[in-house]
């Protein structure tokens, strides 16, 4: 994996004729996600043309919206780190069709708002941190990587059929059912947590930056990994040889029962912790920020949860 580059999305690079041109410039937009992904097709009159910022939001709005649904995910590729994605006018152009547009929101993909202001569209726009809740600690940072926190997964849920049940009324019903389908869906998930908070509560942990905080959390974890070294990689800068050297401290003495590893931002840093647990004999447990090849958001954090109980099983 390359070194990761700077945590702030870049705008949108093509020049305003290029925008204006539409149709003759830029390169081929992710799509994908959810039973009604889109592969680049222009959506029929009968469905809803959904955008969202990154296939795990593309999932979701499937699930709810099934066959009434017509979803480009932005961002789809699995070795790709949302946080510097380059925004392209066919973006652009499907965003400017939308009737329901999901971002993340909390810094993670500004390009949705810069790129939806510039068009001068209005879709139903719907925020996941501020559908979620959450703020930021006293003195701390918001950890934006909301989809991770089950309890908002499902408000997001009943936040899309509501945004589908506008744009039609006649299928309302069936998003709401498809919403409620999925919350309960979402409950042997937080059982799996509950069990590890049994089990192991208060069990330290180490992670490369905050993307599975919320799990680790919800299953009575301890995050003992500095703060300053999270937030270097989270936001791409260096980080300091002290705080390097407690990092991987960390893996001396059973001090943690697992590294919680993003794939998707590998570094040399990174890398020399990711090690330095193999080499201790700590399980390292991978995780992603979008959902990898073949998989459904359901089945993908089961997968997730249940690697983190059997790493700490070991």
């Amino acid at each position: 994996m390359p070194a990761p580059t700077p945590r702030s999305l870049v705008p949108l690079t093509a020049g305003a004729a290029c925008l204006i041109l539409l149709a003759g410039c830029g390169s081929s937009s992710d799509t994908g996600g959810g039973k009604g992904a889109s592969q680049g097709r222009p959506a029929a009159a009968s469905v809803i043309p959904v955008v969202a910022s990154t296939n795990v939001y593309g999932d979701l709005v499937g699930r709810i919206g099934g066959d009434k649904v017509e979803v480009t995910s932005i961002i789809s590729d699995p070795d790709q780190d949302p946080h510097s994605y380059e925004a392209n006018t066919h973006n652009q152009l499907a965003l400017s069709k939308a009737k329901v547009v999901i971002e993340n929101g909390g810094g993670y993909d500004d390009f949705i708002d810069r790129m939806l202001k510039s068009g001068g569209s209005s879709p139903e726009v719907i925020n996941a941190v501020k559908v979620s809740g959450k703020t930021a600690p006293a003195g701390g940072e918001l950890n934006e990587h909301v989809w991770y926190d089950f309890p908002t997964a499902a408000k997001l849920a009943d936040r899309i059929a509501a945004a589908l049940g506008k744009v039609d009324p006649d299928a309302a019903a069936v998003f709401t059912a498809n919403a409620k389908d999925f919350a309960r869906k979402l409950e042997p998930l937080e059982r799996k947590e509950a069990r590890i908070k049994a089990d192991h509560g208060g069990a330290a942990v180490a992670i490369t930056e905050p993307v599975p905080l919320y799990m680790i959390e919800a299953s009575g974890l301890r995050n003992a990994t500095p703060g300053e070294f999270s937030e270097a990689v989270e936001e791409g800068d260096d980080v300091s040889p002290r705080t390097l050297q407690d990092t991987l401290a960390l893996f001396t003495g059973n001090k943690v029962g697992a590294l919680v590893y993003n794939e998707q931002t590998s570094g040399p840093e990174t890398e020399k912790v990711e090690q330095a647990a193999k080499s201790a004999g700590i399980p390292v447990v991978p995780v992603t920020e979008t959902l990898p090849k073949g998989k459904d958001y359901l089945g993908w954090m089961s997968a997730n949860v249940d690697a983190l109980a059997s790493a700490l099983a070991k």
